[in-house]
C-alpha cells in the first residue's frame, strides 16, 4: 500500500453513509465499507479488463478508524499488478469529517484480486 495521498483520477466512488448503515453507537458497519470497497476496486479492474470482472480474492483488509454517519467517504482504487487473466487492485478509503474544522482521515485500506470473465463467467485473458 502506498502511503501517498491518492490522486483524484484514482477516485472510484464517493458516498455518504446514512443512519441505516450504522450500529447503535453510530459507527458504520464494516460490511457496508467492504461492499463499497469491492465496487470501487472493480472500477479500475473493469477498465483494464475492458469488460466484465469477478472478485476472486480479498488479499488484505485493514480498518484503521471508524466511519461515522454523515462522513463523506471517498474510495480511491488503482491497479497495482497484472497477471494473464487477473488484476490486483489497491483501494484506500478516506473519510472527510467535521464541519467547523474539516479533516480527511484514512479509514480503511484493502487489496483485492479480480479476474476477467466472459459473458458465461469463464476466465479470459486480459487484452494487450
Amino acid at each position: 500500500m502506498s502511503h501517498l495521498t491518492p490522486r483524484e483520477e484514482e477516485l472510484a466512488l464517493r458516498v455518504i453513509p446514512f443512519p441505516s448503515d450504522a450500529n447503535p453507537y453510530g459507527d458504520i458497519f464494516g460490511g457496508w465499507i467492504m461492499s463499497h470497497v469491492d465496487v470501487a476496486g472493480a472500477v479500475p479492474a473493469h477498465r483494464r479488463a475492458r469488460g466484465r470482472v469477478a472478485t476472486v480474492a480479498v488479499n488484505a483488509f485493514t480498518f484503521k478508524q471508524p466511519v461515522a454517519i454523515g462522513d463523506v467517504v471517498s474510495f480511491y482504487a488503482r491497479v497495482v499488478k497484472e497477471g494473464r487473466t487477473s488484476v490486483v487492485v489497491d483501494v484506500e478509503v478516506y473519510a472527510e469529517r467535521g464541519h467547523d474544522a474539516p479533516e480527511k482521515v484514512k479509514v480503511t485500506e484493502a487489496t483485492l484480486t479480480y479476474v476477467a470473465v466472459n459473458p458465461d463467467g469463464t476466465k479470459r485473458e486480459l487484452p494487450a
